[in-house]
């Protein structure tokens, strides 16, 4: 299978379908992004303002308590020039896991920061004349990676159908400095990396995607049962239509 992947064309591809989704989803409406300062958040802001103006673009810094490496989404917010807010999580998760009443599961306490941080997203929007991005990556949402209605929410989603290795080519040519474009993503918990959660690479399960080619036979086993289990994350909701 013959691949190649053009990051100007696509940028530029990707900046155009911005302004026309803007156009006919909220003309004059800001774009609002949570900032990690990792790939992702970073890409998905830098085509944002090349699409709408950095004066329409709002990163949210989302910590939960202390966060060691927020000063990633200090920088990118000032490189891009884009207004910023922070709000701090960490109380609102801590009062949702205590008012249930039960011992959560270990998945459940994994999934409750990206939903709080989801919440906070559409209040910041709703009050900012905002839209809200979802940053998810294809290698992401083809694994299931994400958490449903937490970052695999949004109203517009201008990197759903780029690999890992796309959105960091694209990231290359926004100008964006190395540091963000190969910020490790952390889970958030124990410090552990994506890749070291999942037992594999991005550039490996990229390679499976685009080029068709097969890793470890393990490997390639455990891709394709949590693309199978997970592809109900990539539909609207299943809803009954009476006739």
């Amino acid at each position: 299978m013959s691949y190649s992947f053009d990051a100007k064309s696509a940028a530029d591809a990707c900046v155009n379908w911005i302004c026309k989704w803007f156009e006919e989803n909220g003309s004059g409406c800001n774009a609002v992004v949570g900032v990690s300062g990792g790939k992702d958040s970073s890409v998905a802001a830098a085509l944002c303002v090349r699409a709408l103006g950095k004066d329409r673009v709002i990163g949210v810094m989302m910590p939960q308590g202390e966060q060691f490496d927020i000063d990633y989404s200090i920088e990118l917010c000032r490189l891009l020039g884009i207004r910023n807010l922070t709000v701090n999580v960490g109380a609102a998760v801590e009062a949702l896991k205590n008012a249930l009443g039960f011992e959560p599961s270990t998945q459940t306490l994994t999934n409750i920061p990206p939903r709080i941080r989801m919440a906070a997203l559409y209040a910041v929007a709703q009050s900012n004349n905002g839209r809200v991005v979802n940053t998810c990556n294809l290698s992401e949402n083809w694994i299931g990676y994400s958490t449903r209605y937490g970052d695999d929410a949004g109203d517009f989603s201008p990197l759903s159908f780029f690999t890992v290795q796309e959105v960091k080519a694209i990231g290359r040519y926004l100008g964006l400095p190395e540091k963000f474009i190969e910020k490790p993503p952390l889970d958030g918990l124990c410090g552990k990396t994506d890749e070291d959660n999942l037992g594999f690479t991005y550039a490996v399960l990229d390679a499976y995607i685009r080029e068709g080619k097969e890793p470890e036979p393990h490997i390639k086993a455990k891709i394709d049962r949590l693309h199978v289990l997970n592809k109900f994350k990539l539909k609207y909701m299943d809803c009954f239509r009476y006739e």
